[in-house]
Formats: C-alpha cells, sequence, structure tokens
C-alpha cells in the first residue's frame, strides 16, 4: 500500500446516478474545503481511481462516497474492484432505507461505512472526517501469505519470523483472545488478517476500527450500534461493528486508546458474549472472535490508571509481540525486493532491485517506523532512481546520512550510533574525541611542554590548560 499524507485540502470522489445529488453534495463539501471529483457511476469511478494513481501521485483521491444502486456498475462491485486494487481509500456507501441490508454486506466486504438518504449534513461530515482521519493513520505494512487477500505476504525468514508462523499456525483455529503488540509500523493488522484467514472463520466478516480514531463520545456507539433516537443525528438505527463481525473475527486496534467508560461495557461483552445498542433495550447475542492490538505499554497505564487490568487478562489470553524491523535485519533484503516488485507492477517501472552494496546501508539504518517506512522508502526511491539497479547513491538522504554518522563515529572510535542518540549529541562527542586527540598528540610531540603545545595548536596556554582540566590530562602529558 502507498503511503499518503492527508492533503490540506483532501481530495473526494463521489459516485452517484442522480446527478442533482452529485451537484448538491458536491456543493456542500466544496464549502467545507474539500476537493471534489464526481462520477456517473462504478465504472467512471473506477477510472478516475486509476488515472489519480498512473498520473497524479501526489494528489490521490483519499476518500470515496458512492451510492449503492447505480448502472453499468453498481456501488458493491465498485467496492469489490477496489479492494483488490484500492484496498487503502475508505468508502462511504449511500443508500436508501430498502437496501439497508445490502449496506451493511458493503460494510462487511469493506466498506467504512454507510448512510441512509436523505443523509444528515452533520452526519455526513462527521463520518467523512472520521474516515479520512483513520485513512491517513493507517497505511499498513505488507499482508501476510497466510490466506490473505491480493497476493500479499508476510515476509521472512528470521527466527522471530519463523516463530510468527508458528504462534499463528497453533492458535488461529481457536476462539481465544489475540493481544498483538508492537511498535507502529511492525505489521500487527497483517497478523490479525493471518489469524482471521486460517481460521474457521475465514469465510465470515472480518472487521476492524481503530480505536484511536474515532471520538470518544461515538466510539460506544460505534462498537455496539444504536437504536433511532439515541442521540442528536441518530435518524435512523445502525448496527455496530460487533453486529457486523457475528459468526467472524472483529479486530480493535489500538486497543489501548479505548476510553475507560467503554473498557467497562467491554468487559462484559467478552464475559457474557452480548449486549444492548446505545439507546436500546434489546439484548444481543454474538458469536465474534476478538484481536486487539496497540503500540503502548498497558502494564504502564493499568499502573496510570488508564486501562483497566481486568480487561487486560480478558484480552491478553494470546500475546503475540512482533519484533521491531532492526532487530530482523536479516529480513530487511528480502522485504525491499519485495517491494520492488509491488511498485514496479503499480508505478509501471523496470526496477531491477537493489545492489549488493545498497543492501547493507539499509541494513544500518534504524528504521523507526519499521516495515512501513521501509515500504515508503522503496517507493521513493524507485521513482527517483538514476540506475535500472539501485546503487547507494540512490537512496534517500536519511539512509546515507545515517551511514556517514556510523563511519565518522568508527573513525573517531564512538560508540555506534544508537536508535536514540541525537546528532547534537553525536556531534558534541565527536568534537570532545577529536579535541582530546589533538591536545595528547601535540603534547606527545612537545615532550609535554603546554607552551609549546599551545603555539602548536594555535591557542592560548590558558586555553590549552583549561581544556587539558576538561579532559583530565595529567601526569606525563603536562608540563613539569
Amino acid at each position: 500500500m502507498i503511503q499518503r499524507a492527508l492533503h490540506p485540502q483532501p481530495r473526494i470522489l463521489i459516485a452517484d446516478d442522480e446527478s442533482s445529488l452529485r451537484t448538491v453534495l458536491s456543493a456542500m463539501l466544496r464549502r467545507e474545503g474539500f476537493q471534489v471529483t464526481s462520477a456517473k457511476d462504478g465504472v467512471e469511478a473506477l477510472a478516475l481511481l486509476k488515472a489519480s494513481l498512473s498520473a497524479d501521485i501526489d494528489d490521490p483521491f483519499e476518500a470515496v462516497i458512492a451510492d449503492i444502486k447505480m448502472p453499468e456498475m453498481d456501488g458493491m462491485s465498485m467496492l469489490e474492484q477496489m479492494a483488490k486494487h484500492h484496498e487503502d481509500i475508505p468508502v462511504i456507501m449511500l443508500t436508501a432505507h430498502g437496501t439497508v441490508d445490502l449496506a451493511v454486506q458493503a460494510l462487511k466486504n469493506g466498506a467504512y461505512d454507510f448512510l441512509t438518504k436523505p443523509y444528515e449534513r452533520d452526519e455526513l461530515l462527521m463520518v467523512l472526517r472520521k474516515a479520512l482521519g483513520q485513512s491517513s493513520k493507517n497505511a499498513m505494512a505488507p499482508r501476510t501469505q497466510l490466506g490473505l487477500k491480493n497476493g500479499q505476504m508476510i515476509i521472512g525468514e528470521s527466527a522471530q519470523m519463523r516463530q510468527l508462523h508458528d504462534v499463528i499456525e497453533r492458535v488461529a483455529d481457536t476462539p481465544s483472545t489475540v493481544l498483538i503488540t508492537g511498535e507502529s509500523g511492525t505489521g500487527k493488522e497483517l497478523v490479525a488478517h493471518a489469524l482471521h484467514h486460517k481460521s474457521a472463520r475465514a469465510q465470515k466478516p472480518f472487521i476492524r476500527i481503530n480505536c484511536a480514531a474515532i471520538p470518544e463520545t461515538l466510539i460506544e456507539s460505534e462498537l455496539f450500534g444504536y437504536e433511532r433516537g439515541a442521540f442528536t443525528g441518530a435518524v435512523t438505527s445502525k448496527p455496530g461493528r460487533f453486529e457486523l463481525a457475528d459468526g467472524g473475527t472483529l479486530f480493535l486496534d489500538e486497543i489501548g486508546e479505548l476510553p475507560v467508560e467503554v473498557q467497562v461495557k467491554l468487559l462484559r461483552v467478552l464475559q457474557e458474549s452480548c449486549f444492548e445498542r446505545v439507546g436500546g433495550v434489546k439484548t444481543i447475542h454474538m458469536d465474534v472472535r476478538l484481536v486487539t492490538a496497540t503500540n503502548r505499554d498497558l502494564q504502564k497505564a493499568i499502573a496510570e490508571g488508564h486501562f483497566r487490568e481486568d480487561l487486560y487478562y480478558r484480552l491478553n489470553v494470546v500475546p503475540i509481540a512482533l519484533p521491531s524491523l532492526r532487530d530482523r535485519k536479516d529480513d530487511i533484503g528480502p522485504l525491499a525486493t519485495h517491494f520492488v516488485r509491488k511498485f514496479n507492477t503499480r508505478l509501471g517501472l523496470h526496477i531491477e532491485g537493489f545492489s549488493e552494496k545498497a543492501i547493507p546501508l539499509l541494513q544500518c539504518y534504524p528504521w523507526p517506523g519499521n516495515i512501513r517506512e521501509l515500504e515508503n522508502i522503496v517507493e521513493r526511491t524507485m521513482l527517483f532512481a538514476n540506475h535500472a539497479t539501485i546503487m547507494p547513491e540512490d537512496l534517500p538522504p536519511e539512509i546515507l546520512a545515517h551511514q556517514k554518522a556510523q563511519k565518522l563515529c568508527k573513525t573517531l572510535q564512538l560508540k555506534e550510533v544508537s536508535d536514540e542518540t541525537s546528532m547534537k549529541e553525536i556531534v558534541r562527542q565527536a568534537t570532545f574525541e577529536l579535541e582530546r586527540d589533538l591536545i595528547v598528540q601535540a603534547l606527545v610531540e612537545m615532550n609535554g611542554n603546554v607552551t609549546h603545545a599551545a603555539r602548536k595548536l594555535k591557542i592560548s596556554r590558558k586555553s590549552l590548560q583549561l581544556k587539558m582540566k576538561d579532559f583530565g590530562l595529567r601526569g606525563s602529558e603536562t608540563e613539569t
């Protein structure tokens, strides 16, 4: 998936066969600061999406609003095609009251949300902004080979990855809850997909929700649904993510951001396998396999009172800790090769791969953004490479700068640059070591005579004495 930054004026694509609705909706969104393009059906919409990727990569569509009922190609068929080629773009479906069941099916097939006509302006804007916010956070790492769509894979033969595959095989076809931990960009959602697709639930829905992307006031209704009139703007009843995931898997990403009040209700759902919609009295029973993920330290959150300890133990039945990319450096080469093949296809390029000299530079880099950062850098490097085989000079500045810093540290016999070391600290340490070595060398050459050494270094005798004191130079290295 191509990582995209959210544009200051997000570009929205509207697909609807009613010209009046396209006109009204386009005008309303433009007044709210969005860029808008419209299409009369799914065929035209897909053509526009394809053109935005091939001709205008820096300014792609960031969300789609599509009617379910359209000629030529309806919203459901369009959604199916988008899942293959534009899976990172959220789709909001518009439906008449008589096709709500279709809209629910669209959610199960990957739509972000749906609205019934006539929709409320504020509700549409709320859903759209929420979708854009989630889209900007959720550029996923490559999906796994374990039954996932689009032939994407979890790449890696390191010991950590072999162990991960073994855990997935063992626990996938069980009802046990799983808590996936790891830094951002390590592929937590990929593991959740793998657990689902290797289970007997594979043909049932896989529903995902990012707990951090939804306002606290709305998260409960997103999870459990709501009844008509439950709050201002609730003009119809709407199922929540638990209902949509019935029989399948519900993936709660960034579970550490879930408000404490909602944690209480989630705990009850896990204990009793039932719940009520917001504003409802009917108890709804469901069969859902829950997988959660976080990059937060939940033990610390418990100690600070931000996460319930009893919920933690309910979620942490099967813990899966994902390694950072810098801890599986042997996998960097295969991952980079995989991304080269992917972007050759997507961008119409013919890059042969990374040279033998370039791969070590990738392995040396600490990858704070993990697989997601590697994917982005491979794409950027391919776009601007001057050679069919990527050479070290084709790599982006951050990779080359890190390698030069490592070389400097080795030359000056400094410690290896850690992930936390700032440029200011590297320069300070390098300067300290260089000054000390130059002073020691001058003193040795001048037989310990401070006056002569200061003259050689072209600094005052007093300055040299002060520096010698700072560096702890005494004895045979000083003037007697």
